[in-house]
């Protein structure tokens, strides 16, 4: 099948494509610099992406693949055209930081979208985007998602939507500010969020989701939600990846601190500036369980608890545990456009783009 992956240099997109190619379609990246993105030259090739099992023990991987590279932004009509030949496409822009236009950048770029790609006749398209019930009074940035999720159902392709909570692994804006607390304070005074119960994914897991819809003609035009087997509160996500790392904090809820205030502090704490701090805390707020189990029934995918999810993000052969140290190297944000935006897919661009589903 012929594939368009936007954000393709997002943290999710970057997974994405070489999990489509050894799936064995063929993949077009919209990115906004070609010059910024190599592509994987084959499967075998593709930096930065350990694939699932189902993937790797494939007959196909070895398969030679190559990924055709288009510019194009989604701010602008017409720029990206030249991407719409495909019969499918992942829609993966989100805007992961602050500001007083993100909501109607993230609306424009997915109204643009969803024209081009109707005039272009795709047939289906599969948005990756965040889990929380409407009555919770969703966070802004999840209820811009949920509105570019509207915007892109009015689409005459059939559209396939996955809603996710926080994405586990390295380049995870909300997991990797998770590990950054989890390691450098050894007390930790946090707003009540941390009592919020949350149901995290390991990326891989999502990823097989994110493939597997293609091959399960019943998922067109429906709505899922995807999650680990684990449902733990923010309080136990810090406390378990503090243990996993051989330093679990002691955890101190206060009524007190403000998102601003939180921002701030996270900023000051951790490599995560407080633009990007800020709507990743607004959105803990929110309760992100798994409801709706339908999608286990139809893709099997043998889901990574919680504690291993952890270890395979930070590189940890066999965990650590019971305050045992072992040689696990400190993980910081990085510097990239990826690492900015959100989980459900970050792009690469902040402005118009993630991460992942970050919450």
């Amino acid at each position: 099948m012929r594939v368009l992956v936007t954000g393709a240099t997002g943290f999710v997109g970057q997974r994405l494509v070489p999990a489509l190619l050894a799936a064995g379609h063929d993949v077009t990246a919209l990115v906004r610099d070609a010059d910024r993105y190599e592509p994987p030259a084959s499967v075998r090739d593709a930096d930065r992406y350990e694939p699932p099992a189902s993937v790797r023990d494939a007959d196909r991987y070895d398969a030679p693949a190559s990924v055709r590279v288009v510019e194009g932004d989604l701010l602008e009509p017409g720029s990206f055209d030249a991407a719409l030949d495909v019969d499918a496409a992942y829609y993966l822009v989100h805007s992961m930081r602050s500001g007083s236009d993100f909501e109607e950048r993230d609306s424009r770029a997915a109204q643009n979208f969803a024209d081009a790609a109707s005039e272009a006749s795709v047939e289906r398209v599969i948005y990756l985007g965040g889990l929380g019930e409407d009555r919770d009074r969703l966070s802004e940035h999840l209820r811009s998602r949920r509105e570019v999720e509207r915007v892109l159902g009015e689409g005459t392709y059939e559209l396939t939507t996955l809603r996710a909570a926080i994405l586990i692994g390295a380049g995870s804006a909300s997991f990797e500010m998770i590990v950054q607390l989890a390691s450098r304070l050894p007390v930790m005074v946090t707003p009540q969020w941390v009592e919020t119960p949350c149901q995290p994914i390991f990326v891989d897991d999502a990823i097989e989701y994110l493939v597997g819809v293609l091959d399960v003609p019943e998922t067109a035009g429906e709505t899922y939600e995807i999650g680990g087997p684990d449902v733990l509160t923010y309080r136990e996500i810090i406390a378990r990846v503090g243990r996993i790392r051989g330093q679990e904090p002691m955890i101190v809820p206060v009524p007190i601190l403000s998102p601003k205030l939180s921002s701030l502090w996270i900023g000051f704490v951790t490599d995560v500036p407080a633009a990007v701090a800020r709507p990743l805390i607004e959105g803990l707020k929110n309760p992100v369980v798994v409801r709706d189990h339908r999608i286990e029934s139809l893709i099997d995918v043998d889901r990574t608890p919680f504690d291993d999810a952890v270890r395979r993000a930070l590189g940890i052969e066999g965990g650590v545990e019971g305050g045992v140290e072992g040689d696990v190297e400190d993980v910081s944000v990085h510097r990239t456009p990826s690492a900015e935006s959100a989980a459900d897919g970050e792009s690469d661009r902040s402005t118009a783009d993630e991460r992942d589903p970050d919450r």
